[in-house]
């Protein structure tokens, strides 16, 4: 019988404890309300993504994990980028693969109008080495 009045005394208190804990919580001010965090583009809008932009970014946790929103925008973001570097990367492969297919089928610049090919090396006629 003693346990029961020590265990029903023991809960009074705690109850009145935290009922004066939440209630009459002294002068102190209420907590203001945190704004969510959000992710803040770290990514640079006035030059290209560089890997050290990529590695400094940091997303905003959720109750779950990442919010999707903002995993899906920076992920947009990048593969946009890389898109664009890819398709200029093709572009000037492409045109260099033109000038070389030139170079090889062009017109023989060493060629005389005569149809002759200018010697490479050594004294024409009528010229002694010097």
């Amino acid at each position: 019988m003693h346990v029961f009045w020590f265990l029903l005394l023991t809960m009074v208190v705690v109850v009145a404890a935290v009922t004066l804990a939440v209630v009459g919580g002294g002068g102190s001010a209420v907590l203001r309300d945190v704004e969510p965090e959000r992710l803040t583009d770290p990514l640079p809008t006035n030059r290209p993504v560089g890997r050290a932009d990529v590695e400094a970014m940091r997303l905003p946790m959720a109750v779950r994990g990442y919010r999707m929103t903002d995993v899906d925008e920076a992920l947009g973001r990048l593969g946009a980028e890389l898109a664009e570097r890819d398709a200029h990367i093709a572009e000037l492969e492409s045109a260099l693969a033109g000038a070389q297919a030139t170079a090889v089928n062009g017109p023989d610049l060493f060629k005389r109008p005569g149809g002759t090919a200018a010697p490479e090396d050594g004294p024409r006629d009528g010229e002694s080495e010097r």
